[in-house]
């Protein structure tokens, strides 16, 4: 019966999906300042990712990518030491991706509260 099989997997995805949408984790600097943190929207990043909306799923967190391949990696240098002694990928990839975190969060910042010059004539 590989056809069931196949039925109950995919009906088991998609429950398992729509519990994560309607469990997602509120962000506490959110609910207390009303301004995004700069985590805001990975969750939401992620289901598009496993729902494969590559498209949405960079436009609500360009970082979601880089970050987990970055957390697959570590886990891979945990168990077979994948690394350096410096641990030199680790600091790099580090660097690399908090710096991406820092520049589209600011980019999102600046156009939530950039307000254009006017000239009065």
């Amino acid at each position: 019966m590989p056809g069931y099989s196949t039925q109950y997997l995919s009906c088991s995805r998609l429950a398992s999906i729509s519990w994560l949408q309607d469990h997602l984790l509120k962000c506490p600097f959110k609910y207390l300042t009303g301004i995004d943190c700069p985590g805001c929207g990975f969750q939401r990043s992620v289901l598009a990712l496993i729902n494969g909306d590559l498209h949405k799923s960079l436009s609500l967190y360009p970082s979601t990518i880089p970050l987990l391949i970055f957390f697959s990696y570590a886990i891979a240098d945990g168990i077979f030491k994948l690394d350096t002694k410096n641990q030199v990928i680790k600091k790099t990839g580090f660097i690399l991706i908090g710096s991406l975190i820092l520049v589209t969060y600011a980019i999102k910042m600046w156009g939530l509260y950039h307000h254009p010059v006017t000239t009065s004539a």
